[in-house]
């Protein structure tokens, strides 16, 4: 699996996309059993799905975003908000330059909670940048690919995530996690005391329902899902 596109100037020439996605993920624990670099391999592997399917432009990733609540464990490394926000901004603008003015974010990360607010920002003088995967396109992933937990429950290195790189990348997902689960519960304040206070391990989820099959189905569900946000930046599948 590569995280980074290959195409080169004369494929986009010949293309002339209309439309940009762009991963953003991060860098920071996800337990035992997977990388500090999952959100980002998730971002970019739901991108390229995207890309097979519709004619985008692919743009590299953004590889650290805000894991400040993960900052208790080690490796985690975060970037504010507002570095965030002027990175996006400056993707717009050279997108812009080169014709290209509507964007799909895709959001690895939940705890990028700025993305929407640029999002709710861009679209106010008319539909520009959508995010994507929300959260119904989630749940319509879970429910297609027949998940056992839900999008509370399984919320950091669980059942969903660890089925996706099983599918994708199972290079990248280490022994263990069949042993791995980990119930937060209702986790009221996690933005105050962040993800330590709810974990020992890092995890919050069941990866040891995870298999490459229900990953496989969840691709393909959101790859089906983003017809939608195609149509309603006005721009036909």
């Amino acid at each position: 699996m590569s995280l980074l596109p290959t195409a080169t100037s004369t494929d986009v020439q010949e293309q002339q996309p209309r439309i940009a996605v762009l991963p953003v993920g991060s860098f920071e624990q996800h337990g035992h059993h997977l990388p500090l670099i999952t959100d980002t391999a998730i971002a970019c592997i739901i991108s390229q799905e995207i890309a097979d399917a519709y004619r985008v432009h692919l743009l590299p990733p953004i590889t650290m975003s805000c894991s400040h609540e993960h900052a208790a464990f080690p490796g985690t490394v975060s970037i504010s908000a507002k570095t965030l926000y002027a990175m996006i901004d400056d993707i717009r603008a050279s997108l812009a330059r080169a014709g290209i003015h509507k964007l799909v974010i895709v959001n690895g990360h939940g705890g990028n909670y700025v993305l929407s607010n640029v999002v709710q920002e861009a679209n106010v003088d008319g539909p520009a940048v959508s995010l994507f995967p929300l959260g119904a396109d989630w749940d319509r992933a879970r429910d297609h690919a027949g998940l056992i937990s839900d999008r509370h429950a399984d919320m950091h290195a669980g059942e969903i995530e660890t089925s996706i790189l099983l599918h994708a990348a199972p290079q990248l997902v280490r022994d263990g996690f069949t042993d791995a689960d980990y119930d937060g519960g209702s986790r009221p304040f996690l933005l105050v005391q962040g993800t330590s206070a709810y974990t020992d391990t890092g995890v919050i989820g069941f990866p040891s329902h995870a298999t490459a099959d229900k990953g496989k189905a969840v691709l393909a569900s959101l790859a089906d899902s983003f017809a939608g946000h195609l149509e309603i930046l006005g721009l036909s599948s």
